[in-house]
């Protein structure tokens, strides 16, 4: 890879990083179709260590407001969610990984815009860890089904379930991916080559959420990751 492509997938991580340190979520959301356009390989592997490494910074900072009833109910369906998008992730090329994660993302986009509130009750909670699992391992883009649940929950609320959701889910599904042979070295290394993104993003985060709550980063989130998804459709289309 060359320095280019490494300062761009800098810049990248750094903007979604400092989203997510604000808002909760964002980090794959917003940097995960951008990063496939830079290079397929970031994705699943390398961008689920990102994320694991700035939702420690972030549940470190909020862990006071973590939503601990919550967090059982999503973990216990994020496991099998995780373990049956492991074997998913065998049989699908890079384009198609890259297909699956557009289509998440403008899911997402499309039902954030609709307006859908769903209630915190066990099963919903439990169905949307299940349905998370199921992204983030396919394509690191586990918030949104999540984030929906919360959507109506003060920022610091949001921010620590999620982190500690995302801390545990994430390391899960690296583990995951490494039994079925698709996090090995390789993925190390360019994991590695996202990490300083996080730590500026998360730094610069610190200094967002003060003055920006969820709604006044949604529409702008939800155009970005809309254009970024379609991007890498047209992409792998071409």
């Amino acid at each position: 890879m060359s320095a280019g492509h490494l300062i761009i997938a800098t810049f990248i991580v750094a903007a979604g990083a400092m989203v997510q340190g604000s808002m909760g979520f964002g980090l794959n959301v917003v940097g995960a179709p951008l990063l496939v356009l830079v290079d397929p390989r970031f994705v699943p592997g390398p961008t689920l260590v990102a994320a694991f490494v700035l939702t420690i910074c972030v549940y470190l900072r909020d862990r006071g407001s973590v939503d601990r009833t919550g967090f059982w109910w999503i973990f216990a369906g994020r496991i099998p969610g995780s373990i049956a998008a492991a074997f998913l992730v065998t049989a699908l090329p890079p384009r198609g990984i890259a297909f699956a994660l557009s289509g998440i993302v403008l899911l997402a986009v499309v039902v954030s815009v609709a307006g859908w509130r769903v209630k915190r009750t066990p099963p919903n909670l439990a169905a949307g860890g299940l349905i998370s699992g199921v992204f983030s391992t396919l394509s690191s883009v586990g918030g949104p089904p999540i984030a929906m649940l919360y959507q109506d929950a003060s920022g610091s609320e949001l921010r620590g379930t999620l982190a500690a959701v995302f801390a545990i889910g994430a390391l899960v599904s690296i583990g995951l991916l490494a039994a079925v042979g698709h996090f090995a070295v390789r993925e190390i290394n360019l994991s590695l080559g996202l990490l300083p993104g996080v730590f500026i993003g998360f730094a610069l985060s610190r200094f967002a959420n003060r003055y920006l709550d969820r709604r006044s980063l949604r529409g702008p989130v939800l155009a970005l990751c809309a254009v970024s998804a379609v991007a890498a459709v047209v992409r792998y289309a071409l």
